[in-house]
């Protein structure tokens, strides 16, 4: 006969989840199905790189909806103490001895959560002594015994063999661990520029499939096709929004790479040349940064589509991306020459993994 699982009425599971993987994601299903109420919080001290407390918040919110979670830094943390009247408390470090992070942890969850677990999940070999401690900590809140339980899941990461060291250390390596929404962030996005017939969209969809990845076809063009070539201002940040909301989308698809005709940048160009101003908002998209932003320059026979201007039109549009680019702080590598040139140039500075500054300065941008 099979012995049916304890099941509990408060669970705690509490991780870093730099990034939040499948191990962890066991975790909290697990702990889902043993418990009728669950608390999942999260902190670090040091940060993770793309692992950011906005995107840790957004992770748990998308994948664990019905979980209630809590994601903390030390400016979340010093408002939530604030907005309760409680002592001003800073994250513990990583490195701190394992008593502090506890004694932490319970008080966060009792003085922020207003929650007394009793079952803590873990995959770790410390998982008695934290549950021990809960316990001991919640009973002289109390003044009554208030046993935790702990539960091990998984301890020898057999059914799913990953960890958050080995992601961070080789994160395009471990897309398999990695739910979409997460894989995400750690998606290298390639940036296209050029004026009007400069090459980039056949350059975009070339990329992509030399790189075996998607591309972000650009979203204003298909605006202005089914609007009938009639865009007017409010269009513009629409646009850029869209752009935007479409890189983010693509993204899970993507692999390693994912190649962006144009950005937010490109509407911002038009509205201020086309309307003489542009939205807050917009400006502020358009200073979204890329792992690279490629400039196709205006070198290539200007070819009229029908909806294009002309070459001094195109022309004027590459000077005011080099300027902006400057403004912006923004560095960019320039390409010339017939689309293999360009493409095999970009598709080396990628696969070299060439994307910094000195990269740039060094390819010309």
């Amino acid at each position: 006969m099979t012995i049916p699982a304890t099941r509990f009425r408060q669970g705690l599971v509490v991780g870093k989840f730099c990034p939040l993987h499948r191990g962890h994601m066991f975790l909290i299903q697990t702990a889902l199905a043993r418990c009728d109420a669950l608390l999942v919080i999260s902190y670090t001290n040091p940060g993770f790189d793309r692992c950011g407390p906005a995107a840790r918040q957004a992770w748990l919110d998308e994948l664990f909806p019905q979980v209630r979670s809590l994601v903390l830094d030390d400016a979340i943390l010093a408002r939530l103490c604030r907005k309760r009247g409680l002592p001003q408390r800073r994250l513990p470090h990583n490195d701190a001895d394992p008593a502090i992070q506890r004694e932490f942890t319970a008080w966060v969850s009792w003085a922020l959560c207003d929650t007394r677990a009793d079952a803590v999940f873990t995959s770790e070999a410390y998982g008695d002594g934290f549950a021990a401690h809960l316990g001991a900590w919640y009973g002289a809140q109390l003044g009554a015994p208030a046993p935790v339980q702990h539960v091990c899941v998984d301890r020898q990461r057999l059914a799913v063999p990953v960890s958050g060291t080995a992601v961070r250390a080789q994160p395009h390596l471990a897309y398999a661990y990695l739910h979409p929404a997460v894989r995400a962030h750690f998606i290298e996005r390639v940036c296209l520029l050029g004026g009007e017939s400069s090459g980039k969209t056949t350059l975009a969809a070339s990329l992509a499939a030399r790189l075996g990845t998607c591309w972000a076809p650009e979203v204003g063009r298909e605006r202005w096709d089914a609007q009938g070539g009639k865009l007017g201002y409010e269009d513009m940040l629409s646009i850029g929004q869209g752009q935007v909301a479409r890189e983010d989308l693509l993204a899970r698809e993507a692999k390693r790479w994912l190649i962006c005709d144009g950005s937010a940048l490109t509407s911002l160009f038009y509205s201020l040349d086309g309307f003489g101003r542009a939205d807050a908002a917009l400006e502020a998209l358009a200073r979204r940064p890329y792992a690279v932003t490629f400039m196709c320059a205006p070198d290539i026979p200007f070819i009229q589509d029908g909806t294009r201007r002309d070459a001094a039109f195109r022309a004027h549009q590459h000077r005011w991306y080099l300027a902006a680019l400057e403004r912006l702080g923004m560095p960019y590598l320039l390409l010339e020459g017939p689309l293999e040139q360009r493409l095999a140039k970009a598709h080396a500075v990628l696969t070299s993994g060439a994307l910094d500054d000195q990269a740039c300065a060094a390819y010309g941008g």
